[in-house]
């Protein structure tokens, strides 16, 4: 943890890769003392909706203790509704399967102190661009959960400019690591997730500039960047 997280609200546009919008984004994030939410929400054109909440505490390095994700609408090939609970090792999925209306799993499971959903995008900013490797935990949100490794490589600085002013950002690349003989079948069957990759603005303040990758599990390959709010008049 390189400082403490704060108060924030920041504005984001979700795209195609070809630069097509799919959805306004918005996040904001409330400190109270070492207790953080932070909300992060994409609403979809077509009427879809991505919501995910975490509360992480800060304390020396961070901690999840609850995340609650909706992904609702037929941007998603399977709408989910997953909740964790990291202080009773509980983890709570609602989804609709085809023909059989709604289904609730929910299943104990060991969930390590690195456990990363809702955080990524708070966790790329504190990484020391020096290591060669950051690994941390997800849990992977599908009717059945199952714990993977993220593996973020730092690929190097990029240039970016923001108006006349030019500014640089570290480019990350993060690996999803699946274990056991899943991990191993999963390039063979086509099912290794694709690579992500996120930039964030380089010096004292490091903040979140731009990621690419599939926002749900088996998703297509989406930009998230940031975006300005409508003009006042």
């Amino acid at each position: 943890m390189r400082h403490k997280e704060g108060l924030m609200h920041g504005f984001l546009a979700l795209r195609t890769l070809e630069g097509k919008s799919l959805a306004d984004g918005e996040m904001t994030q409330i400190a109270e003392g070492n207790r953080v939410t932070s909300h992060l929400i994409f609403r979809f054109k077509d009427g879809s909706l991505y919501d995910d909440k975490a509360i992480f505490s800060q304390s020396g390095s961070f901690r999840l203790l609850n995340d609650h994700l909706i992904e609702r609408g037929p941007s998603f090939k399977q709408p989910m509704e997953t909740s964790i609970d990291a202080s009773t090792d509980t983890i709570t999925v609602h989804y609709k399967d085809r023909g059989d209306g709604e289904k609730v799993i929910r299943r104990q499971l060991k969930l390590p102190p690195d456990l990363a959903n809702g955080m990524l995008l708070t966790l790329v900013k504190h990484i020391q661009p020096s290591l060669p490797q950051t690994t941390v935990s997800q849990l992977a949100t599908t009717p059945k959960p199952r714990l993977v490794k993220l593996v973020i490589l730092p690929q190097g600085e990029e240039s970016l400019s923001s108006g006349s002013t030019e500014h640089k950002a570290m480019h990350y690349v993060v690996k999803v690591k699946i274990g056991g003989v899943a991990g191993l079948l999963a390039p063979i069957l086509g099912k290794q997730p694709p690579d992500m990759q996120v930039w964030v603005l380089s010096g004292e303040a490091p903040a979140f500039v731009k990621l690419e990758g599939p926002l749900y599990n088996g998703g297509p390959i989406w930009r998230v960047q940031l975006a300005a709010p409508a003009t006042i008049p």
